[in-house]
């Protein structure tokens, strides 16, 4: 089976990203959204938030580099489950309006996690 690590969509008039059906089992436990390192946004699976990013994320109290990571990968972040009949998440529209996505949005694979931006 092939791996799908890009795709394009369009939001609906509710915010809602379709998550493709062939990727669907790996969000089956949730999804997050959150700032990215610059302007677009981030899109983990649950178990890949909290195996990954949720434990480099504590550390030194101190040590600035890891606050400024929880500040911008925490601020505006949400959780939520896929609805069950189409695959869909919404995503707030403080996160769209900071990645400057209105309405088409493209979706690549970074690794664990995907990288959305506007379309």
């Amino acid at each position: 089976m092939a791996i799908t690590d890009y795709f394009e969509r369009k939001l609906d008039e509710k915010r809602r990203l379709t998550i493709p059906s062939e990727l669907r089992e790996e969000f089956s436990h949730g999804a997050i959204v959150t700032r990215g390192f610059k302007n677009y946004l981030h899109l983990y699976t649950l178990s890949v938030w909290n195996e990954l990013v949720e434990p480099a994320l504590t550390g030194n109290i101190l040590d600035e580099g890891i606050a400024d990571l929880n500040v911008k990968l925490r601020t505006g972040k949400t959780e939520q489950n896929l609805d069950d009949k189409q695959g869909r998440i919404v995503i707030e529209q403080h996160l769209l309006d900071y990645a400057s996505i209105d309405k088409d949005i493209v979706a690549v694979r970074a690794g664990k996690y995907w990288r959305l931006t506007a379309g």
